[in-house]
């Protein structure tokens, strides 16, 4: 049966150039003229994915994406976003609403046909398997200060561990309040930690959370933060360390991208993990915080070697300035990632880790270095049967 399309745009000029361009690669496509319409006719319709015009009389793209994540039968249901203005705001609006993607018009036919044969091949594909050997080695990201970088490190680390060893790693977003990890990866929120809490503690299994992960392509998952304070609230330390446990036992590696606090649910991650990796920017305010984050975990009785420091160059910072931060310290900063300058602004607001977009850059390769120095000893100690190319360039960077 073929893969049945509605489109839902206002202009006529659109809607032929979406079925055209959809019909010569054997999709079936249905038109909608509003989402008024779009929504009385996609039951009947059933369609695979939407594709969704967001300025339209009587009801814009954003309601009509609502709508449709509001109804059972369309809640999972790929859709596409088609915006005149390639802007953050109306991809934060998309997404916000419910979107997986976005493309924008004018748009060139075989992007098109390239855009929508991902999304639905990756709505389709059924969920990747992990069977480790081991135990999953769980990693967190933490700063009790924010703005040193937290989700991004944590986002191309779940990547680059995926890229590296051809395996699947979860991201999970830990931050209850307005959590990045989607939106890191260009995925759109479809379900959350709030999915989770609505299981009770005794019936929670690894597949009940293997249903609420997102699929990256790059094999990585995503355990999404809530929506909302409301729904946040219901996220229970015992929650967090029974989905953590699940998850270690599935995947080889887990990637918690920490909030910046002590609360009850960050205590529960910092708990579950194997390594903790504290980030600190080149400035006082940061060092103060590590000074602090070193005496409560030192109180918490977490051994010290639990612990790696790593520098991040939020900006540009010299030699002089790293031994400061370490003399401060009383410890050295083991890994140290260099300044980038706008390429990571530029890549949180496309969605795509550096380690995906620009492995050979500096940054990149810092961070693709990283993901393999925080791997697990049994992979470090051994080239892969079938190296990744991810693998290929730690190897030579490092004359492995």
């Amino acid at each position: 049966m073929a893969t049945r399309i509605l489109a839902v745009d206002d202009s006529p000029v659109i809607l032929r150039l979406v079925s055209q361009t959809l019909l010569q690669v054997g999709f079936e496509v249905f038109t909608a003229r509003d989402g008024l319409e779009a929504l009385s006719v996609v039951d009947e319709v059933q369609p695979n994915l939407i594709i969704l015009d967001v300025l339209m009389p009587h009801m814009n793209g954003y309601e009509t994406c609502r709508r449709l994540r509001s109804k059972p039968n369309t809640a999972r249901l790929p859709i596409m976003m088609l915006t005149g203005q390639d802007t953050l705001k109306e991809k934060v609006q998309g997404f916000e609403a419910g979107a997986d993607e976005y493309i924008t018009k004018p748009f060139h036919p075989a992007e098109l046909m390239a855009r929508v044969s991902a999304l639905v091949r990756r709505a389709t594909q059924p969920p990747a398997q992990a069977a480790p050997t081991l135990r999953g080695k769980t990693i967190a990201v933490f700063s009790l200060r924010g703005g040193v970088g937290v989700s991004t490190v944590a986002a191309n680390l779940a990547v680059g561990l995926s890229q590296l060893w051809q395996q699947p790693a979860v991201l999970v977003d830990m931050v209850r309040a307005a959590g990045q990890g989607a939106f890191m990866l260009n995925l759109a929120a479809r379900s959350t930690w709030a999915d989770l809490a609505q299981v009770a503690l005794r019936d929670l299994d690894s597949e009940a959370v293997e249903r609420v992960l997102l699929s990256h392509a790059s094999q990585t998952r995503v355990l999404v933060a809530p929506r909302n304070l409301e729904q946040a609230r219901q996220i229970s330390p015992e929650l967090v360390a029974r989905v953590l446990e699940l998850l270690a036992a599935r995947y080889p590696y887990v990637v918690l991208d920490m909030p910046h606090d002590f609360a009850d649910t960050t205590l529960a991650g910092l708990d579950a993990a194997d390594e903790i990796l504290a980030l600190i920017a080149p400035d006082a305010a940061s060092v103060m915080g590590v000074e602090f984050m070193q005496a409560t975990f030192q109180g918490l009785g977490y051994a010290a070697d639990k612990i790696r420091l790593a520098l991040n160059c939020t900006f540009d910072c010299d030699q002089r300035t790293r031994l400061a931060i370490e003399n401060a310290l009383g410890r050295p900063a083991e890994l140290v990632i260099p300044y980038a300058g706008n390429a990571v602004v530029a890549a949180i607001n496309a969605g795509v880790p550096l380690v995906v977009d620009k492995p050979e850059s500096e940054i990149g390769a810092a961070l693709e270095d990283l993901a393999f120095n925080l791997s697990r000893e049994d992979q470090r100690g051994q080239q892969p049967a079938a190296p990744s190319l991810a693998w290929r360039r730690v190897a030579g960077r490092a004359h492995l």
